[in-house]
């Protein structure tokens, strides 16, 4: 799918590419004119848009737009990886369907991380945007950065996510992500997911964390990098959601 900003669109829902988008559109999918392709609006509705010009360099959409996407129901509390790690994330979070991002200190979080522009929105935004694309979303995930663990939790995490199911991934616990899930409260369709760093939560930060409503799930005793994790991890709550 082609995500559009709404600025670019002009008062008869027309939008000229000739960016990257045009030149999928005429290298991948190899569009003819008169031929609809999927669209969709960054945070908006979803819908169609019809190739009204072949350009050298892009293409011209007349585009309609129909159904707006809910937020995804899954929120991830992230513990910042390394920003090779974060690289390769942003886009896969995106794809995989993730409501907020929290990213946060822990203990084991080298505080040199907090300097990487990944963390700008000029430089994660692209990567959410590409993710989007390719699971055919338009909601972009929030995402907010904070530096203190304990500030986090104790203040702001209430505010931030509201009512949601709580889980932290710990390999030690045998709690299957499922029967957390299956066992929620009726009327609570959210869930929170909380991810260690690379070294893991220390004791303080698990104690914290389950203090504050979590509940200690694993798929194991295998130890995972915090980006194979998160996918693993997100995979079974949303399917357990569903």
């Amino acid at each position: 799918m082609i995500l559009v900003e709404p600025s670019e669109l002009d008062a008869d829902g027309c939008v000229t590419l000739r960016d990257a988008r045009g030149a999928h559109a005429l290298g991948v999918l190899k569009v003819t004119l008169d031929q609809p392709i999927r669209v969709g609006i960054v945070d908006g509705a979803l819908g169609t848009g019809l190739v009204t010009a072949l350009l050298a360099d892009g293409v011209r959409l007349r585009c309609a737009f129909d159904t707006v996407p809910p937020r995804p129901p899954v929120d991830l509390l992230l513990a910042l990886p390394r920003p090779k790690v974060l690289r390769r994330l942003w886009a896969q979070l995106a794809a995989l369907g993730v409501g907020r991002v929290i990213l946060t200190n822990a203990e084991r979080v080298e505080r040199n991380y907090f300097d990487t522009h990944l963390l700008d929105p000029t430089g994660y935004r692209p990567l959410l945007l590409e993710g989007l694309q390719q699971a055919r979303d338009s909601r972009l995930p929030d995402v907010s950065v904070h530096r203190q663990f304990r500030v986090l939790v104790e203040d702001d995490l209430d505010g931030l996510t509201g009512t949601a199911t709580r889980l932290v991934a710990d390999p030690a616990a045998t709690l299957p992500i499922r029967h957390a899930i299956h066992s929620r409260p009726s009327g609570v369709n959210r869930a929170l997911l909380a991810v260690g760093p690379e070294g893991g939560w220390n004791a303080f930060e698990l104690d914290l964390l389950r203090s504050h409503g979590f509940s200690g799930v694993g798929m194991g005793a295998r130890i995972l990098r915090s980006d194979t994790a998160c996918i693993a991890l997100l995979a079974l709550v949303h399917e357990a959601l569903r």
